[in-house]
């Protein structure tokens, strides 16, 4: 489908036609609707097939429901979602064992699938066993949990479930709060499951089989997914149903267009445009921006520790030390994020979360003098790599590193590789110096260090393997004393510096843009939409 400067008039003759073609969507009013657009696609209804989008992520989030969910907490003035606040979404309530080795969950006997069928603790342990048995992305998100087997998953009675650990792993019940742990009507898929698909994972990838706040009344793969409220769900606070009767959610590939979409009031939210439109946008005054720094998520300067010269020490802090932060700040982002550089460390410094600012900025002559100390008082070549989905803003920050080091000696060959190039080349250990973004769901510093800087793994992009790090992180994941883990969250991130395998350079904002009249935003762990958390505040008369 073509878009362009007329897409506004399009998006809404579509969303008309959608509105005219179904009886009980006629009566519903403008208010009643939320259209989201966004520059991605869902391309499936089950959240653990791989390949899954974090649109279809934001869909599965209101279509199933979880044992558990996150709580929220304000950041700022905004509100996030709280990793250390766990609240019951099919449990009614929960209790964790005194050893932390069980957790027993007791579900809400009133929870019903979207077919009316009751909510059982069968369903429960047959979705779980799903998510670790089946070929799919939830097994290894689990696995950071110390969930890996069914025989894990026991029924108790039918409205008691109960997990068991084989250590009290910090991580294990927020992980059953993530997108890939939804409870699926079992009875449902199971006769759609086949011996060569046990799990029904082709059938589910097509149907929504969950009990959550919104059922799917259409779904277009890459194009449009349309819910309607499920009126039996009461998990909105305070026990009341989802905001919105029906919700639009709609691909305009486009930034451009998506901005003059939210604009015009043809669409109510967009997360996903870039920097300066939103920036404008918030200029003109008559959209609501929230603009939340991504808190579990950053952006960095990789080097591959493997390779000479960045096997060295000195020369990964030389580069460290001559890099122009607040330049690349301010020409790739605008300014719009948290900068995860000029930190002072003070007493109790650094803080044991992660990412931390680090206590670097430019200092041409520091750089030069370490390169010296590495042996390269001439400097040397590399290339420095982005891939091109990442160009509006790795361009011009590419282009202000290679000015800068090129004063230091380090003649820098920019590579703006296609995804999937990048991708292999990022696999397979072959770049020395590029830019990347990670995040982490569950962003607790053992969490990111366990994942992003340990093992022979894809994650581990500096290709780090230090004892001191690979031991704490061990031992943080099962630390119960909250003190002791503050002190082994602290030592790892001091160790970071040591080894500057990275350089955290900041962490962008999610600039949610919506019509004045939308209330509840959350920025979530997934980074999307939660559909859940939604309503419109009407204007008085």
């Amino acid at each position: 489908m073509r878009m362009g400067g007329h897409s506004g008039s399009l998006l809404g003759a579509l969303i008309v036609a959608l509105v005219v073609g179904a009886a009980p969507a006629r009566a519903q009013s403008r208010a009643e609707t939320l259209r989201y657009v966004t520059g991605a696609a869902v391309n499936t209804l089950d959240p653990t097939m791989p390949g899954t989008t974090r649109e279809a992520f934001a869909i599965s989030l209101s279509t199933y429901d979880r044992l558990v969910t996150f709580g929220r907490k304000k950041l700022g003035d905004n509100w996030v979602f709280d990793l250390e606040s766990v609240r019951g979404e099919l449990a009614e309530r929960y209790e964790v064992s005194p050893d932390g080795l069980t957790l027993t969950f007791y579900l809400r006997k009133d929870a019903k699938f979207q077919d009316g069928t009751v909510v059982t603790a069968e369903d429960v342990k047959w979705s779980l066993d799903r998510a670790v048995s089946a070929k799919s992305l939830a097994g290894p998100q689990l696995l950071t949990g110390s969930l890996t087997s069914p025989d894990q998953f026991t029924v108790v009675d039918p409205h008691t479930f109960k997990v068991t650990l084989p250590k009290p792993d910090r991580l294990a019940l927020p992980n059953l709060a993530t997108v890939y742990a939804i409870v699926i009507n079992s009875k449902a898929a199971k006769a759609h499951a086949t011996p060569e698909d046990p799990w029904a994972q082709a059938w589910l990838k097509d149907h929504a089989v969950g009990s959550g706040a919104y059922s799917v009344d259409v779904f277009k793969p890459g194009e449009q997914v349309v819910l309607k409220r499920n009126a039996d769900w009461t998990g909105a606070a305070p026990d009341k149903p989802a905001g919105f009767k029906r919700i639009i959610a709609q691909t305009i590939p486009d930034p451009a267009t998506r901005a003059n979409l939210v604009e015009k009031g043809d669409a109510d939210i967009v997360i996903d445009l870039q920097a300066n439109d939103a920036l404008a946008l918030k200029e003109r005054g008559k959209l609501k921006v929230i603009a939340t720094p991504q808190f579990n998520a950053l952006t960095l300067i990789s080097f591959n520790t493997k390779l000479p010269p960045f096997d060295k020490v000195e020369v990964r802090q030389a580069l460290a030390y001559a890099l122009p932060y607040d330049a690349m700040f301010k020409a790739a982002l605008f300014g719009r994020g948290k900068p995860l550089f000029g930190a002072t460390w003070g007493e109790g410094d650094p803080q044991p979360v992660f990412p931390v600012a680090q206590p670097v900025t430019l200092d041409l002559p520091k750089a030069k003098a370490l390169l010296a100390k590495a042996g390269l008082p001439d400097g040397f070549s590399t290339t420095f790599s982005f891939n091109v989905g990442q160009a509006a803003t790795a361009e011009p920050m590419a282009a202000l590193i290679r000015e800068s080091l090129e004063k230091i000696g380090v003649k820098v060959e920019i590579q703006k590789l296609p995804d999937a190039q990048m991708s292999t080349q990022v696999s397979e250990k072959k770049l020395p110096f590029f830019t990347e973004g990670i995040v982490a769901w569950l962003p607790s510093p053992d969490y990111f260090y366990r994942n992003f800087y340990t093992g022979n793994q894809r994650w581990n992009y500096s290709s780090i393997d230090d004892p001191e790090i690979n031991e704490l992180a061990a031992k943080a994941r099962f630390e119960r004393d909250p003190g002791k883990y503050d002190d082994d969250a602290r030592a790892l991130n001091r160790r970071h510096l040591a080894l500057m395998p990275q350089i955290p350079i900041w962490q962008p904002n999610q600039d949610a843009v919506m019509a004045q009249s939308v209330e509840g935003y959350t920025y979530q762990f997934h980074r999307q939409v939660d559909y859940r958390d939604l309503s419109r505040k009407i204007a008085e008369k």
